[in-house]
This record gives C-alpha cells, structure tokens and sequence, in this order.
C-alpha cells in the first residue's frame, strides 16, 4: 500500500529526507565530483612529471656552452678536413690550382694527363702525370709551395733533366724553351678525395684524360 509523505511521522519524514539526500550526493560524487577528481588527479601527474623533466634537463644546463663549443670545434675540423680531403674529384680545381702554384714559382706547367683513380675503403686516389720547365730555383719554389697547400699532394717518380736533354726527364714534347730555364722536370702528383661507402669510386683502369695547359 502506497503512502504519502505527508501521512509519515515525524521521524520516518527526517529519515526519508536524509536518505533521498545521502542518494542525491552519491549521485553527484560518482556523475560530477569523481570525474573532476579523476581530472585534478591526472593533471597533478602531469605537472609532476614536467617538473621532473625540467629538472632532469637543468641538471644539463651547466654543460651547455661546453657542449657547444664541442659541437663548433667538429665542425671547424669538418671544415679543415672537406679541404685536405674533398668529397668530390675536384679535378678542374686541382689543376687549376697547381697551375697557380706554377705561375706563382716562375715556371711552366707544359702537360698532365690524368691517370687511374685508385679506389680505397674510405677515399681514392687520383694520380696525374705533369711536365714541367723552367728555372732551377723556381722550380725549387714550385715544389716548395705544393708541399705547403692545405690539399693533400704526394708527389712520386720525379726525373729531371736540363732543357738541352728533355728526354733525359722522359718529357713527352720539347718546347721552345726561354734563355732563363734550364730544367724540365716531369713527375707524378697525386691527390685524394673521399667517396660514400655506398656510391663506388671510378674503376681502375678507366681511359686517362690528356691535357695541356697553354700560357
């Protein structure tokens, strides 16, 4: 039998208020106040997890400038090493520049062929056959000077002979000669490059390339 609110005693009527309100708040705890709750909880985790990050990365804070200055002394040696031992042949701007060299000396570059490339794990080798004439002291002074270039140059198999004789140094032409040069001088000069480990350096014995350079 149903029965009114209003026909409950007293007591029975408190009792009833303080239990529908004891099912309101459980109500509001589970759909409102847990779910925020959850999400305090969550973003504390949060900030104590970037806390600790930060705190991880200031410990790194002091070594900083140490470790950039590591980082500019790699590349300057980058930069030094890309110039003693380019990444590419080159070919054009090694010729050119013991062409200058020569120039510079007071003597004459007359020839250079280009041989093999000689592959190796890291690098290759890039050997050119030269001719040269002109005075003796100069040709001291050209020598002198490609043993200073920041590029590395071995020089190999060096015959020389006087102007009278070209074929005492195996010179391939004679030219005419100024009164001031006394020495022809023919040589190998070789030169490096490095080359990818997964792209392969030019075969050896690939055709050499004959130049000669005018003055």
């Amino acid at each position: 039998m149903a029965m009114n609110f209003n026909e409950l005693s007293g007591l029975k009527q408190w009792g009833a208020v303080i239990l529908g309100g004891a099912l309101v708040t459980t109500a509001l705890y589970f759909t409102v106040f847990k779910n925020q709750s959850d999400k305090n909880t969550a973003a504390q985790h949060a900030v104590q997890d970037k806390v600790r990050e930060n705190n991880e990365l200031e410990s790194y804070r002091p070594k900083l400038k140490d470790m950039e200055r590591q980082l500019a002394n790699l590349k300057q040696q980058l930069e030094i090493e890309a110039r003693i031992v380019p990444d590419e042949k080159q070919v054009d701007g090694f010729i050119e520049t013991l062409d200058s060299e020569a120039l510079k000396a007071g003597v004459e570059l007359r020839r250079y062929t280009a041989k093999p490339v000689v592959a190796k794990d890291y690098y290759s080798e890039l050997p050119f056959d030269l001719e040269l004439d002109g005075p003796y002291y100069s040709m001291l002074n050209f020598f002198d000077r490609v043993g200073k270039l920041e590029r590395i140059v071995n020089v190999s198999g060096l015959l020389v002979s006087n102007t009278k004789n070209p074929q005492g140094a195996k010179a391939k032409h004679t030219y005419q000669y100024a009164p001031n040069e006394s020495v022809v001088a023919t040589f190998t000069a070789t030169t490096f490059f490095s080359h990818d480990l997964g792209i392969p350096a030019a075969a050896p014995g690939a055709k050499p390339a004959t130049a000669g350079v005018s003055k």
